[in-house]
């Protein structure tokens, strides 16, 4: 069984939304499929699909305009949240410090949080790729934890640009992530990969060592485009 989050960033309608909802549930698959939509679509009955945010506030409550709490995103009824995003990371200066703590808050309120990590292009032709990633691990996941969460790695350079890493480097990633994670106590993880999937290359991907799933963005707004990677692996 894999895991296919779709990420749809800032996108939709709840109409567009309860369509997508509509149409997955006739999918035959095992596997575990989740939908991370605008807060503005939280609280709409997903029946098989799990939703969750793509974000979370570091603050439990109080005087932070525009934030949303963990304990409010699970009033919806949600399940999961994204937090580190690559583009979290880039537009709002992200660190694994901050990561570190929003994951502590779903985590707080029962929430399944994907921490995300990655490298950039400059830190790749640096050859840094390796150490970014296991101080992303290292530094984002919370201490002490010992309930779900899930990992997943974007190569940061690859994302919206049409770009795929080969399948030698997402295996080297997802091999140091689950190794860096075992060494954490917290074996067996669950580590998707997200960046360019589609379709046509969901299969190969997920038969990589070490990959339990994807995180798709553009591909999982439309059911002509997500339901192939939802069945690509039965």
């Amino acid at each position: 069984m894999k895991i296919i989050a779709g990420n749809w960033k800032m996108n939709g309608t709840r109409t567009t939304l309860s369509e997508m909802v509509s149409a997955l549930q006739s999918v035959e698959s095992e596997n575990t499929v989740v939908l991370c939509v605008p807060y503005t679509m939280l609280g709409i009955d997903g029946g098989r699909i799990s939703l969750g945010a793509q974000d979370v506030s570091r603050h439990t409550h109080g005087a932070f305009t525009g934030e949303v709490s963990a304990s409010m995103i699970a009033d919806t009824g949600a399940k999961y949240v994204i937090v580190g995003h690559s583009e979290r990371r880039q537009y709002h200066n992200e660190t694994n410090s901050i990561v570190r703590e929003k994951a502590a808050a779903a985590l707080a309120n029962g929430l399944i949080p994907i921490i995300c990590v990655g490298e950039t292009m400059d830190e790749k032709q640096a050859g840094k790729t390796m150490a970014v990633i296991e101080s992303g691990v290292r530094e984002s996941v919370p201490n002490d934890v010992n309930t779900d969460i899930i990992i997943a790695y974007e190569p940061r350079w690859a994302i919206g640009a049409g770009l795929t890493p080969t399948e030698a480097e997402i295996a080297e990633a997802h091999t140091l992530i689950a190794k860096t994670l075992a060494e954490m106590g917290l074996g067996g993880t669950p580590v998707l990969y997200g960046a360019s999937v589609k379709g046509s290359n969901a299969a190969e991907i997920m038969s990589i060592p070490n990959v339990d799933g994807v995180l798709v963005g553009g591909a999982s707004l439309k059911p002509d485009d997500f339901i192939p990677i939802i069945t690509s692996v039965k």
